[in-house]
């Protein structure tokens, strides 16, 4: 007994130092945001961006969660920085990984944003543009969970606006649910949620 613990005890001191400071820093940043502390979250993804400018995903992580908050503000001022710092790292992702499908979705967000600030001023000037984005999305990768969903949601909403049907885009919240269930991330620290999300989207407008 004392053997395994020992061996157990080493194992994870060994694990704890295997980890480099790009994974501590990125594994605390998500801890961060996932406890409510958005602020904190992308203050640390900046801080990693700069230190690791050969990867994206630090960048990725302030832009999604500033972008994410931004469907909250209001104020048009308030509004208008944050959405050019979102769009300044998205732009820095795109500069290392010009073809990462999730940077289109992101994209496609950014512009959404605005289209829920003042759907009269956007509509017309983004929707266009939103819906390329996420054809050219599905075109690249059509077993993407989150360019299903994401896309689905898009059309939804559009849908509701011109008082069409929705019924037809609750087979494909569907099927990002089922392709949730057996997603695998591609890399450590790639985006993988979505899952609860569709779930949450079913329920409020396909039941």
């Amino acid at each position: 007994m004392k053997y395994i613990i020992t061996l157990l005890l080493v194992l994870f001191s060994f694990s704890g130092f295997s980890q480099t400071p790009y994974q501590k820093g990125m594994q605390k940043g998500l801890d961060l945001w996932k406890a409510e502390k958005p602020t904190d979250a992308v203050n640390l993804f900046e801080r990693i961006a700069t230190a690791e400018p050969n990867e994206w995903l630090p960048s990725y992580y302030v832009s999604y969660i500033t972008i994410i908050d931004c469907f909250r503000e209001k104020d048009e001022a308030k509004l208008k920085a944050q959405m050019d710092k979102a769009q300044q790292f998205l732009n820095d992702a795109k500069m290392i990984n010009k073809e990462e499908v999730e940077l289109l979705i992101l994209n496609a967000l950014w512009h959404t944003v605005w289209v829920a600030h003042d759907g009269t001023t956007y509509g017309m000037k983004y929707g266009g543009k939103i819906a390329g984005m996420y054809q050219e999305a599905l075109a690249l990768e059509p077993n993407n969970p989150r360019v299903i969903l994401n896309k689905a949601e898009w059309d939804i909403g559009g849908a509701k606006f011109f008082g069409q049907p929705i019924e037809p885009y609750c087979n494909q919240i569907q099927k990002s649910i089922d392709l949730f269930k057996d997603y695998q991330p591609r890399k450590e620290f790639y985006p993988s949620g979505g899952a609860e999300r569709a779930k949450d989207l079913l329920k409020e407008n396909c039941n």
